[in-house]
């Protein structure tokens, strides 16, 4: 055995050295980043060049029934009021509403059904048999499939029933949006009142009906793949849905073979990138002498105001829940006419953004001054700059959001009010300063830095730092390409690039960045295994986020390409997130086997097992919430079911908090503990709080998201997409009883978590240590 063991040492050691020396990380980083964007260029090609176009529909005479500029104005008038954050149009947004796309694409076919059958009754003199009904209905189904553009003209020649059928949707939509009516699907009164506004809108929700039931020119199927799925209208899934889905899951497989593999050589090498010296590991006694500087001490205002907002969001999803249930109405308080659900939950969504980056810009600015290993002269005017745009930022995007959709702001909405948008809500002018912002973050994370870098040394952990925050504002400069009027498939793909492009590509690599810096100070990794983790953590990141963005563009009118890249690229994104789970036992016991072969009497107490509970926290969610409760929607032939339905909402609550959210408050507690006085620092309070939130995020998944996403799939295969989303399913039954259940959680999150760490941060403004010139130095293994 011993032979064996010999023998093959060299060859495994050959394997995995070529990966393990820095100088040959250029060429897989460089080759990743080719083929990614090289991908993504792919898609933003064709996207340009195989939209559906935003067309006219007449009559076979000639008459004009519907101009391309209406169905504009309709889509502005979507975005105006902010309906995103109500329903979803190409399955994107809120579900609150119905789908609006599903919705009309299922009362024209209902309203031609109509129209035949009364042409049959006219004709025959008697109602139509249940057989003959079906004859009809198939009639529909090739009459909806038929594509009759005329790309000459730019337009679509729309048959009798169709007609008919189109001049039905108007009514029904007037009558939704207008009517004073309480039961009527829409249940904010006096929201939209302009019947020209709503004439428009249902212009827009036509084409996007027209957009997923007609034929694309040259294949068998719809611009959308045939989603939503609508049996009665001829929307079933396609053979390239269940193809690549087979062949998703079989490159799933392989990869994750491959990376296992590598995996078992990995771990045949020596511990000792994750067995530090007993003298680095940061104990009660070091944090208690630690004196922050005047930039690190600044940063304690960024964490107030981030905590802040953390209340304010959540209290915003308990005002979005309350449109499910009312409860509030128990108590005499009605929010809907003054602060509708369109507002409420885009302050739930964007406030959620905005106290993750505060936090993250607030540790990133703590931990310069330990990089540098010096207080960088002129950062403060500089971060106190920074702490002002951010105020105004939060203050002024926070008010346009509840008065562009109320109509207060008139042609002013798109620019100061709510680009309408899910995840890009607030004005143009508030999304200029947000650069403005990450410009001005990035100038004072280079200032800080700066000091750290090493000739040669492009890997160092002061490198990555900027490498990840100078991504982000690249990024996003991608969310100033569309404009209100662009045609909406062109328009989701820039808003994708966004929200997608942050979260799981540079958002992740900024945070396994600041994971693996914290777990250096801590004393609990040393700074060649940091930046090997990171390296490998973002080769993969990077090679499976930025082509994963493309299961965002499943039905919003795709060529199959996109499909493809989408089946393969997104199951993969889960294979990092296993290798997060091979390292959780290692992970989890850091701080002991930091404390292998030494009394604790010879150390004292580790300083931060507070701060490692949400750190293990962010481990855990990255795997349930960002990857198992993801990999169950990313096959195209279950995202096509799943589509639209709570099952996504699941996955965003999730992963978003689960990770983002706890690796927030980690940077921001583990910030907090050197810069408040010792005998200030609540370890109860903070135990207390981390328990609550993150069993009241799992109460919330599995006592209704998730329940809630199955019973909703179920209904999708039954009866279709629009009756999943339809205020006869939604607002009734189990579905709204498992809404009551998600309140358990939600109580628990805020009451017990979120409240006392608020009360925590606060009434600690006045026990900050002194601060000083010279830099108190943390052993960072530099």
């Amino acid at each position: 055995m011993d032979t064996t063991k010999s023998k093959n040492s060299p060859e495994i050691k050959k394997n995995i050295d070529y990966f393990m020396n820095t100088k040959n990380w250029w060429g897989p980083l460089v080759f990743i980043l080719i083929i990614s964007l090289a991908g993504v260029g792919m898609i933003g090609y064709q996207t340009y060049n195989e939209a559906p176009p935003m067309t006219g529909f007449t009559t076979s005479s000639g008459e004009v029934l519907i101009d391309k500029s209406t169905i504009v104005q309709g889509q502005i008038v979507f975005h105006k009021y902010a309906l995103m954050e109500y329903g979803s149009f190409f399955g994107d947004g809120a579900q609150r509403g119905p789908d609006f796309t599903a919705e009309a694409m299922h009362q024209i076919n209902v309203y031609m059904n109509e129209y035949y059958q009364k042409q049959f009754e006219e004709s025959e003199n008697r109602p139509a048999t249940e057989y003959e009904k079906q004859v009809i209905n198939e009639k529909v189904k090739q009459e909806l499939k038929s594509n009759t553009y005329d790309e000459t003209v730019n337009t679509v020649i729309l048959s009798d029933a169709y007609e008919f059928a189109l001049g039905k949707l108007k009514e029904y939509y007037l009558e939704v949006f207008a009517s004073k009516n309480p039961e009527n699907s829409f249940s904010l009164p006096n929201y939209i009142t302009n019947t020209q506004e709503i004439e428009s809108l249902s212009n827009f929700f036509f084409w996007g009906a027209w957009v997923c039931v007609t034929q694309r020119p040259g294949e068998s199927f719809s611009y959308t793949h045939n989603w939503p799925f609508d049996p009665i209208a001829g929307n079933t899934p396609t053979s390239p849905v269940i193809l690549w889905s087979v062949l998703g899951m079989l490159a799933f497989m392989l990869v994750c073979g491959v990376v296992l593999y590598f995996i078992g050589q990995y771990n045949q090498l020596s511990n000792k990138f994750f067995k530090p010296s007993t003298k680095e590991l940061l104990t009660l006694k070091r944090v208690q002498d630690f004196v922050p500087t005047k930039t690190q001490k600044a940063s304690y205002k960024f964490f107030l105001v981030a905590i802040i907002l953390f209340f304010v969001q959540v209290s915003s999803g308990f005002i979005t829940i309350n449109e499910f249930i009312d409860y509030l109405g128990y108590f005499g308080i009605n929010f809907s006419e003054y602060f509708p659900v369109t507002v409420s939950r885009s302050w739930h969504l964007m406030l959620s953004l905005y106290w993750i980056s505060t936090c993250w810009i607030a540790s990133s600015i703590f931990i310069l001054p330990i990089l540098a290993k010096k207080e960088v002269k002129g950062q403060l005017p500089l971060i106190n700059i920074l702490f002002v745009l951010l105020f105004i930022l939060v203050a002024g995007s926070l008010t346009g959001m509840v008065l562009g959709p109320l109509g207060l702001l008139g042609d002013w909405w798109h620019t100061f009010g709510h680009q309408g948008w899910e995840f890009v809500d607030f004005g143009q002018a508030f999304q200029a300063l947000l650069m403005v912002i990450f410009v001005l973050w990035g100038i004072v994370v280079y200032r800080g830095v700066r000091p750290a870098f090493i000739k040669g040394m492009p890997w160092n952990l002061p490198n990555w730092i900027l490498y990840s925050v100078v991504g982000i504002p690249l990024l996003f400069i991608s969310g100033f390409v569309a404009r209100p009027e662009t045609n909406f498939v062109i328009a989701d793909f820039w808003r994708w690039m966004v929200v997608h492009m942050w979260v799981e590509a540079f958002f992740e690599v900024f945070i396994t960045v600041i994971v693996s810096y914290l777990m250096v100070l801590m004393g609990l990794v040393n700074r060649n295994a940091a930046i090997r983790v990171i390296y490998f953590a973002i080769i993969l990141f990077l090679g499976t986020g930025l082509l994963g963005i493309s299961h965002n563009f499943y039905w919003n009118a795709k060529p199959v390409a996109t499909m493809a890249l989408g089946s393969i690229f997104s199951t993969l994104q889960f294979v990092p997130l296993i290798l997060l789970t091979v390292e959780a036992w290692r992970f989890k016991n850091m701080p002991r086997i930091a404390l292998n072969g030494v009394k604790p009497s010879e150390l004292g107490d580790f300083g931060f097992p507070e701060v490692f509970s949400f750190l293990i926290a962010v481990n855990f969610w990255n795997f349930f919430g960002a990857g198992v409760l993801g990999i169950i929607i990313n096959l195209p032939i279950m995202n096509y079911y799943e589509h639209g339905t709570y099952l996504t909402v699941n996955h965003a609550h999730a992963a978003l908090m689960g990770v983002y959210g706890n690796i927030s408050l980690a940077a921001m507690l583990f910030a907090s503990r050197l810069l408040f006085k010792s005998n200030r620092w609540n370890k109860k309070l903070v135990k207390t709080a981390f328990w609550s939130i993150n069993i009241g995020l799992m109460l919330m998944v599995i006592l209704d998201l998730l329940p809630a996403g199955i019973i909703q799939f179920k209904e999708v295969v039954e009866n279709g997409l629009w009756f999943a989303r339809s205020e006869q399913f939604i607002g009734g039954g189990i579905f709204k009883s498992l809404t009551w259940l998600r309140a358990i959680g939600a109580c628990v999150f805020l009451f017990v978590g979120v409240i006392p760490l608020v009360y925590f941060m606060g009434s600690r403004a006045k026990s900050l240590k002194s601060s000083s010139d010279s830099v108190t130095l943390l052993d960072d293994g530099q």
